[in-house]
């Protein structure tokens, strides 16, 4: 990525309403159809999230999500640099568990954005003073997409977590159309709702829905 696309990213990343996530396993259209469809809608960030298919299919499906999201939405791959690295893509997300972010920040260099998966304020604030260009809060309320992600924080975390650090504040677990206004009234900037989106029949209805009641409640 040249310079002025780093500057188009991150003023996205300053922009970002709704999170997509992507799930093979959980999708009813497929990955690729359903990152169409939520760029379509205007969903600004894409993380390309694949756990079982080969390295060969992760580049090729990568190298058509890149394509789709294009100057539209920041394209992430999680944890997988190296696939990352073959497509070009904007940047990752990485977990605690994941390759160290100052490797990590290494191998993609300066001009990459870097998204740190978080727990509490502790690890907020860290991530932030690390070089983390964004976190992933999370878990707010229990999930049972990521089996390992533990019990929910509760959404008065947010506003803890968002009052320590700069950074962007991306709220993830468990989060549906019961429950998300309360967490960008508690200060999140951006939120991941997969089963809520990519397990309907409509991404593109689901997305819009969620775009528009971020943006309203971030007006409030």
């Amino acid at each position: 990525m040249n310079q002025n696309g780093f500057n188009l990213k991150s003023s996205l990343l300053k922009e970002i309403d709704f999170y997509l996530v992507t799930d093979s396993g959980l999708s009813k259209n497929g990955t690729l159809s359903d990152v169409r469809e939520a760029v379509e809608s205007g969903c600004k960030i894409v993380q390309y999230r694949e756990k079982d298919k080969s390295t060969k299919e992760m580049v090729e499906e990568a190298s058509e999500i890149k394509r789709i999201c294009s100057t539209r939405a920041i394209f992430l791959v999680n944890d997988r640099i190296d696939v990352a690295l073959a497509v070009d893509a904007d940047g990752v997300h990485i977990g605690q568990d994941d390759m160290p972010i100052e490797t990590a920040r290494e191998l993609l260099g300066e001009d990459k954005i870097i998204g740190l998966s978080v727990n509490d304020r502790e690890e907020a604030v860290l991530a932030e003073k690390l070089g983390a260009d964004y976190i992933g809060l999370g878990p707010i309320f229990d999930t049972a997409t990521k089996k390992d992600a533990g019990d929910g924080i509760g959404p008065l975390k947010i506003r803890e977590v968002k009052d320590a650090v700069k950074i962007p504040v991306v709220a993830i677990g468990g989060i549906n159309k019961e429950n998300c206004e309360s967490v960008i009234q508690n200060g999140a900037d951006s939120l991941v709702a997969i089963s809520a989106v990519i397990c309907s029949d409509d991404v593109k209805r689901e997305t819009e829905y969620f775009i528009d009641m971020v943006r309203k409640n971030k007006k409030a």
